[in-house]
């Protein structure tokens, strides 16, 4: 066998995955010097700072590249840290020679879609967190903006609170946050950045009005690295206040899936909350009916909320020539809510369950829609 090269080793660690940014790491400049001796591999790397979350998993999977190189017996890894002007440099680099902007405005090829209810404990959260599993399950890049900042509720849904109760932040390069992963999707929320109080005190609640909410959400969508996305959902807050209508400034390009439940006290008020998106320019795509009929072990169904109010609100909000389909019913499920307590989406954990089968049928509905392309420009360059 021939003596295993230094290239052949630099090319295998080149491909390691940041885990975080999701990028190979030689792309990132994140490999140094690398020199092979009677088998023995010498790797330099460097990581983005110092204290990276991800720094033990990342020194394993260049470990790991490094030896899988046949003929290497023992790497010696050197682990430091980048400096300051690589650090922007690589900030640069992600925004793609950007400052501070925001990508996913009009002509963005990330598909933006807002979940908004006209009032609280309708099921929102739990059908997104649902939806973006289901969707990221699919193969889709996927992002979740919690957006709802007073009512939060995304970390717990999707498994990112500790036992201690602890929510983990994102990692900052300079100016710029990399969110946690859950199932697949990369979140955001207010709660990442809440302390808990002493002993088993709760995360501390939000007291904030229309500018800070503006500047929060602004930042969310801005300061955030979430790559190259095919969907970003937002989890809004019900209701149609201020931060409804900053979405609607920042985002009029913005899909909006408005959740119901089927009773008239949800369903009356939900039509509002898809009128005032249309009023800053967005399209309602369609409506999600959230705990509807179950089919008890019987075979006889509890309406529990009531029947009609999905369709009702899908009525209320089509007009001639744009009509908005109600999307599906999903039917009231414990299960649905014992695996959101717990932190793993009903999509996995019970995939077969009556709501978690219609959620992935919603989720495959909005895969096939088709989107028009037209006047967007694309970001292509010639090699």
């Amino acid at each position: 066998m021939s003596e295993p090269t230094a290239d052949a080793v630099r090319r295998a660690v080149d491909a390691v995955l940041d885990p975080e940014l999701r990028r190979p790491i030689g792309e990132l400049d994140m490999v140094r010097d690398i020199a092979v001796r009677d088998g023995i591999a010498a790797v330099g790397i460097v990581l983005t700072i110092v204290g990276c979350p991800a720094a033990e998993r990342i020194a394993a999977d260049v470990r790991r590249a490094a030896a899988s190189v046949p003929g290497i017996s023992e790497v010696a890894l050197e682990v430091g840290v980048m400096t300051s002007q690589e650090r922007q440099a690589l900030t640069e680099r992600l925004r793609g020679g950007r400052t501070r902007e925001m990508p996913f405005g009009p002509g963005t090829l990330t598909r933006v879609i807002a979940v908004t209810s006209g009032k609280g404990g309708v099921g929102k959260s739990t059908v997104t967190a649902n939806l973006a599993v289901a969707l990221a399950a699919r193969g889709l890049a996927v992002g979740l903006i919690d957006a709802d900042v007073h009512g939060f509720s995304i970390p717990g849904q999707l498994g990112l609170v500790g036992p201690d109760g602890a929510v983990p932040q994102p990692t900052r390069i300079d100016d710029l946050m990399l969110p946690p992963v859950a199932h697949g999707v990369k979140v955001i929320s207010i709660g990442m950045f809440l302390r808990r109080g002493p002993g088993t005190e709760p995360l501390g609640a939000v007291a904030w009005r229309g500018p800070m909410l503006h500047r929060t959400v602004q930042q969310f969508l801005t300061d955030v690295y979430f790559g190259d996305l095919d969907v970003l959902l937002l989890d809004m807050p019900p209701g149609t206040g201020d931060i409804a209508i900053s979405v609607g400034q920042l985002l009029p390009n913005a899909d909006v899936l408005v959740v119901t439940t089927p009773q008239a006290a949800a369903s009356d008020v939900a039509v509002r909350s898809g009128l005032v998106a249309r009023q800053t320019g967005q399209r309602v795509i369609g409506v999600v009916e959230n705990m509807a009929a179950m089919t008890l072990p019987d075979g006889t169904t509890l309406d529990l909320f009531g029947a009609g109010g999905g369709a009702a609100v899908a009525s209320a909000l089509s007009s001639e020539g744009a009509e908005v389909p109600l999307l599906g019913s999903v039917p009231l499920s414990p299960i649905l809510r014992a695996d959101a307590d717990a932190g793993i989406p009903a999509v996995l954990a019970h995939p077969d369950e009556p709501a978690a089968r219609e959620v992935e049928r919603i989720a495959q509905a909005l895969i096939a829609e088709p989107r028009g392309l037209a006047g967007r420009s694309l970001p292509l360059r010639p090699r």
